[in-house]
């Protein structure tokens, strides 16, 4: 969790490009590891590693979705919407604003049923 993640490892994550990549792209809609990897083209062993780490720290979730052969797939999404730096007494403090973006079970299902 978010919480739990000091911020030398957040600021370690964004100033990786992969991990900068991945966020971005999964701030415009949730996406599966193998598209990630096309998308972001990076291997998929990368994008896994990466988006570990993203998830221990809060800033993206896998959401398990159905495909048309009823397979539960995963696909990441973002979760960072802000985040704040302050430096108190010598400390660095983050104050990470998150969301969910994850589609609506009709939508998903909508989504399923017309790709059949």
């Amino acid at each position: 969790m978010a919480e739990d993640c000091p911020p030398d490892e957040v600021f370690a994550l964004l100033d990786d490009e992969y991990a900068r990549s991945l966020l971005a792209a999964t701030s415009h809609e949730p996406m599966t590891a193998p598209e990630l990897s096309d998308q972001c083209e990076m291997s998929e062993s990368t994008v896994y590693r990466r988006l570990n780490k993203l998830e221990e720290c809060g800033l993206v979730r896998a959401v398990h979705v159905p495909d048309p052969h009823g397979n539960q797939r995963k696909r990441y999404e973002a979760q960072l919407d802000e985040l704040v730096v302050s430096l108190d007494e010598g400390e660095f403090n983050l104050n990470l604003r998150t969301t969910t973006r994850t589609q609506e079970f009709a939508d998903v299902f909508t989504d399923l049923w017309e790709g059949l």
